[in-house]
Formats: C-alpha cells, structure tokens, sequence
C-alpha cells in the first residue's frame, strides 16, 4: 500500500515559481513517478513522470524548458520544481505511483494523492 501526500501549492504570480512536493508512505524508489494537474472544467493531463532511477524522464510539451521533475529516494519524495509560471498553469496538481515506465496516460498510474492548488495570477 503506498500513500502520497502532495504539498507545495500557492498562489502565486506570472513568472514566479513554485516547488511542489510528493512525500510517500510506502517505499516507492523502486516504482516511477508522474505529475498530473486537473483545471477547472477541464480533464486531468499529464505533466510529468521520472524512471524510478531518475535517469529517465517526460515532459508534457506545455511544460517543457520550464518544469523539472526529481526524486529523493532516501526521502521517499517526489518533486516539480515549476519556473516561469503561466496562468494557465493554475489547476490541481496530484502526484501517482507509476506501474509501467514514464508514462503519459493517466491509467498507467495506480495510486494517487490528494492534490495541491496551485493558482497562477497574471
């Protein structure tokens, strides 16, 4: 059983930035990882993921160059480090345990967190 508990969120304007964090219960160094966000009205899309070495990862094109995803083993955490932010960045954030490699579909994910606000002002 793992747990994912997300943290991090705010508000925050154009162009600032935000660190995002994923602390899980379960031991999940072995398992990759992914960023999800939901807006308002909108479907739940694909961020991030990262390789449970960290050695490989996947952007969604709307982050790319902007967003950096990272892992902590001996803390058991996940992170996104999101730069440059945009208002349309301004949604839900949930992390979840990865079951098949860095993935993009929400479906190859098997355990979820609760989700983090994040609210980008222009």
């Amino acid at each position: 059983q793992v747990q994912l508990v997300e943290s991090g969120g705010g508000l925050v304007q154009a162009g600032g930035s935000l660190r995002l964090s994923c602390a899980a219960s379960g031991r999940i160094f072995k398992y990759d990882m992914g960023w999800f966000r939901q807006a308002p009205g909108k479907e739940r899309e694909f961020v991030a993921a990262i390789s449970w070495s960290g050695g490989s990862t996947n952007y969604a094109e709307s982050v790319k160059g902007r967003f950096t995803i990272s892992r902590d083993s001996a803390k058991n955490t996940v992170y996104l480090q999101m730069n440059s932010l945009k208002p349309e960045d301004t949604a839900v954030y949930y992390c979840a345990k990865g079951t098949s490699g860095v993935k993009e579909e929400d479906g190859e994910y098997d355990y979820w967190g609760q989700g983090t606000q994040v609210t980008v002002s222009s």
